[in-house]
């Protein structure tokens, strides 16, 4: 299918290339976008990085033995089989390129962002919207300036709306984000303590996340965690006031009541201002409550009953690494090891303690933290500790302060500097009937330790 208005000569006018090839290719229109060579179809755009291993570049050729119409190029090409657009900056065209094609779509589009819960909202809120229409949502780790863009330039004609994460770890990265995505609907889950390398503190995070509505359409939705002291500041968004969901505070759109069935999940009643409705939440943890609030608002919003919000929260799927739970040889496995905050860390706790049999946690280091990470590590033990977890494996440098952190109660507390340490001890710590929680930052590569239990 081609993409609406995506002709050789728009791109090369949007990202203000110069094109090189075919005079007569200039009218075709692209059939999609990728930067990488191995997923390149007929009629595609190729969009190559210098990477720090590999050039992109030198897989040009190779995409048009594959179909593509034709490629991004920082280079002059000598000897091209097809079309090429020179570009100063194949990352800086990608965005341009996509927010041309975005002013194309009648698609509307879904902003979600925040400190922790961005991935967990945006499935359960695509889960909803599924139910009554063709929604795309963003895939892996595809949230940041270039998988966004990537994500926008996957949206065809038949799709109604788009679900759409955005992550981000500086200032004014979210407003290059929004510019792209210009968001009919704004989500932001919650204001927290990460990547405060470059943001500094909570106010700082604050700043970067609410970049987003700088960009969003005017009139647009604005859907806040009510519970949180940052986000209740704001009052009102290119002429529309936000809806606020919450549980601690009286907010339009609250939790009456909920029932913890363990890692099963949490059954719950969900008030939208003057109506109810009663659903289950098939992933566990106390922070899902906030995610099915957002979703519920979404889908009213959408003109959704409360019935086919019911039925799309129940259908939720986990995907890998982020709170997937599976069975390993008599044990119950929590893989959440996708990636890692104070925040994070905490609720996944908090969703282990409510296991039954004997709960044990192996947590890696927390990165991007700056000056405090010492600290919010130990805190994270601390919390382990208080939580009453049975055994907690704590692997890495920056772990040894959640080994300490968690040290002095009823806890077994075990250190490793390594993941390969640690499996050389794994038989004798674990036993039949446990419930494992993995997590770390991405970096860590905990995903070594899953694919352990896979083995079993």
């Amino acid at each position: 299918m081609k993409l609406k208005n995506m002709t050789l000569e728009n791109i090369t006018k949007a990202c203000n290339g110069e094109y090189f090839g075919d005079e007569s290719l200039k009218s075709e229109c692209i059939t999609g976008a990728e930067k990488d060579s191995r997923l390149i179809e007929d009629g595609f755009m190729y969009i190559p990085f210098v990477g720090a291993r590999v050039d992109g570049h030198d897989f040009i050729n190779q995409v048009f033995d594959k179909g593509a119409l034709c490629t991004l190029s920082e280079k002059e090409l000598t000897d091209a089989k097809g079309p090429y657009i020179k570009v100063e900056s194949t990352a800086q065209a990608l965005k341009d390129i996509a927010e041309f094609y975005r002013e194309q779509l009648d698609c509307q589009i879904i902003g979600i962002t925040g400190s922790v819960g961005k991935t967990s909202t945006k499935e359960i809120i695509a889960s909803v919207l599924q139910e009554k229409f063709h929604v795309l949502k963003t895939e892996g780790n595809y949230n940041n300036e270039i998988g966004m863009p990537l994500t926008i330039l996957k949206i065809r004609d038949y799709h109604e709306i788009a679900v759409i994460e955005m992550g981000i770890s500086d200032f004014e990265e979210m407003h290059r984000l929004a510019k792209v995505s210009k968001p009919d609907v704004c989500v932001i889950t919650n204001i927290g303590t990460c990547h405060l390398e470059n943001l500094g503190d909570r106010d700082g995070v604050y700043k970067a996340k609410t970049e987003i509505f700088d960009y969003a359409k005017d009139g647009c939705l604005v859907v806040l965690n009510g519970d949180d002291d940052k986000l209740t500041q704001v009052e009102e968004v290119k002429g529309s006031r936000p809806v606020f969901f919450g549980i601690e505070t009286d907010q339009n759109v609250l939790v009456e009541k909920y029932h913890t069935i363990g890692v099963k999940g949490t059954e719950t009643t969900i008030r939208y201002f003057d109506k109810t409705f009663d659903t289950v939440i098939p992933i566990p943890g106390f922070h899902m409550l906030y995610n099915a609030m957002a979703a519920t608002c979404i889908g009213v919003h959408f003109g959704m009953t409360l019935e086919e919000i019911d039925a799309g929260i129940r259908k939720l799927k986990a995907i890998g690494g982020r709170n997937n739970i599976f069975d390993a040889k008599g044990m119950t496995i929590i893989d959440d090891c996708y990636n890692a905050n104070p925040m994070s860390m905490k609720a996944s706790l908090e969703v282990l303690s409510q296991a039954h049999g004997r709960k044990v946690a192996i947590l890696g280091d927390m990165f991007e933290l700056g000056v405090k990470e010492v600290a919010m590590h130990r805190q994270v033990g601390e919390t382990a500790k208080s939580l009453g977890i049975d055994v907690v494996v704590c692997i890495g440098e920056l772990a040894k302060n959640i080994y300490y952190g968690a040290s002095g109660g009823d806890s077994s507390v075990l250190y490793f500097e390594t993941k390969e340490d640690f499996f050389g001890k794994m038989d004798s710590i674990l036993e039949k009937g446990d419930t494992v929680l993995i997590k770390a930052s991405n970096g860590m590569k905990f995903k070594e330790i899953v694919e352990r239990f896979h083995s079993i």
